[in-house]
């Protein structure tokens, strides 16, 4: 049984339209903007966005996003031929990157 065997609906095209999305706000967080794109920092005060460094948090969250934009293609490009097991794969490595990302967030962009 493949994925296009249990999706129902257009889900080739959705997997492009995520795609598309998820690796345009990649580019944008991985050049150093969009910090307003991130929970929690754009309503954090003014005193706690001195110690963090919004480049590195910027970088980190588009380098998180990345692999899963890239999941995502591989499921757009595969749709026909992928097994069904590979949602869990994805499912496994969405977590832990987010869980990856969460951590270095809070690590690595502390100004002192």
């Amino acid at each position: 049984m493949t994925l296009k065997d249990i999706s129902q609906g257009p889900a080739e095209a959705i997997l492009w339209i995520i795609f598309s999305l998820l690796f345009v706000i990649s580019i944008i967080f991985l050049s150093g903007d969009g910090s307003t794109l991130i929970a929690g920092y754009n309503t954090a005060s003014k005193k706690e966005k001195e110690r963090i460094d919004q480049k590195k948090l910027c970088r980190i969250v588009g380098a998180g996003l990345l692999p899963i934009a890239v999941l995502v293609l591989i499921m757009a490009i595969f749709l026909d031929t992928l097994p069904f097991f590979f949602v869990y794969i994805f499912v496994f490595f969405t977590l832990l990157d987010a869980v990856l990302v969460v951590i270095l967030a809070n690590t690595r962009t502390k100004n002192l």
